[in-house]
């Protein structure tokens, strides 16, 4: 399974795309981040993550987008920003038919670090030990996206597979082909 993590941002929005299977170490396909200048308008920010992004898909192909489900934080204006780089992200993964999925980032470290409260430095350091880099993916953006993607392809798998099975018991025996 490829999948492209996406930690949203207006000024900086990581992006990384891993290869995996759930239970197995993951590969680091790619790693970036999408920069805008935040005295740039509002519109071109937000295309230019749309175009960025649509780059990463068309370019490296996944079967999933992970991304970090917004949350409410203190500073409101940060909180617009981050929601509408998310949005954008979304719909990049939509827009081509490859399925979508958010991740709280209590979620995301849970998976990387096994707490929920894990913090930067320790995302960083497990993302790069379990990915086996040489060194750290920087800036925190870029690490942040590469966590979700393997948040995915370890949880979202399993999810999948459940999703699977329970559709299976709930199919007619006479209906499976």
């Amino acid at each position: 399974m490829r999948v492209m993590g996406v930690d949203p941002g207006l000024t900086r929005c990581g992006v990384g795309v891993v290869e995996g299977t759930p239970g197995r170490p993951c590969r680091m396909v790619t790693v970036g981040v999408v920069r805008t200048p935040p005295d740039a308008d509002l519109a071109d920010r937000l295309l230019t993550v749309d175009d960025m992004l649509s780059r990463y898909v068309e370019k490296y192909r996944p079967d999933a987008v992970a991304v970090e489900r917004v949350f409410s934080q203190h500073n409101v204006a940060s909180v617009i920003g981050t929601a509408q780089a998310s949005a954008v992200a979304i719909l990049v993964g939509a827009r081509r038919g490859i399925p979508v999925h958010t991740y709280t980032p209590s979620e995301a470290k849970a998976a990387i670090t096994g707490s929920g409260t894990a913090d930067k430095k320790q995302m960083t350091t497990m993302v790069t030990r379990l990915l086996r880099l040489d060194e750290p993916p920087k800036p925190a953006d870029a690490a942040d996206a590469l966590a979700l993607a393997i948040c995915h392809v370890w949880r979202g798998g399993t999810r999948a597979r459940i999703q699977r099975a329970a559709q299976l018991q709930q199919t007619p025996k006479g209906a499976q082909a």
